[in-house]
């Protein structure tokens, strides 16, 4: 089977002035379908830029990007709009709601961008808060839910389009350790469910419900492995 990720000699460099920056130097790497993989590193490593790439959010200035079957390394941007938005959920730090609207027009947000009309846009939106727990909170603002109910909300949204990968930017960043832990239990269970996951983050405990770890430094991958100690939410702790 194809992996559902090719990435070669993948680089990325950028000028600044009179100065040559190289986020990504070469990385390859393959991501199969139903993986969780987390993406490792300190400030300045190239996991964001790296993370940016996958996303179709840049492209690589050398390198090959295959995505389920489809090379995205050279598209224009109306191209990888088309693939983020078919293949693609994205979960940030900073939850990226829209204020003013309610949780059930934020999660069928990309379903509008994708042509699908009202009626099966709200119900399926309703749907998707239903499986992450937000049945009862369609109608509420993000300024009416806590911070681990908009996260839900993203996450809700970024599964809307059934995509092909969930890439996770620092998705426990803003949250207190109880909501942490809840949010990786949904995480979880989204992998569970056949979901692949690409996960970025700084912080190891988080990176340990990964099932692969992928460490990166300086622009290149310093490590790939398999986490043999997942660490699995125990339910008992969310109360």
């Amino acid at each position: 089977m194809e992996p559902l990720i090719t990435i070669k000699d993948i680089g990325r460099k950028y000028i600044i002035g009179t100065e040559v920056i190289h986020a990504l130097k070469s990385v390859s790497l393959t991501i199969n379908k139903g993986e969780f993989v987390a993406l490792m590193g300190p400030s300045g490593s190239g996991k964001s830029t790296l993370m940016n790439i996958l996303g179709c959010l840049d492209t690589p200035t050398k390198g090959e990007y295959i995505l389920n079957g489809i090379d995205v390394s050279h598209m224009t941007d109306n191209e990888l709009a088309e693939v983020r938005n078919s293949e693609i959920g994205f979960v940030f730090q900073t939850f990226n709601l829209l204020p003013r609207n309610t949780a059930l027009d934020n999660v069928a947000l990309p379903l509008v961008y994708a042509g699908v009309n009202k009626e099966d846009r709200q119900a399926r939106a309703k749907k998707a808060l239903e499986n992450v727990g937000l049945g009862n909170r369609t109608d509420h603002r993000p300024n009416e839910l806590s911070g681990g109910q908009r996260q839900r909300v993203a996450v809700a949204r970024a599964l809307i389009n059934n995509p092909s990968i969930i890439l996770a930017d620092e998705p426990t960043g803003n949250l207190d350790t109880k909501t942490s832990i809840e949010i990786m239990s949904l995480m979880e269970d989204i992998h569970a469910k056949g979901n692949t996951i690409i996960l970025v983050t700084h912080e190891e405990d988080i990176a340990m419900h990964a099932h692969r770890i992928v460490r990166m430094r300086d622009g290149l991958i310093e490590r790939d492995y398999i986490n043999t100690n997942v660490q699995i939410v125990d339910r008992s702790e969310i109360v």
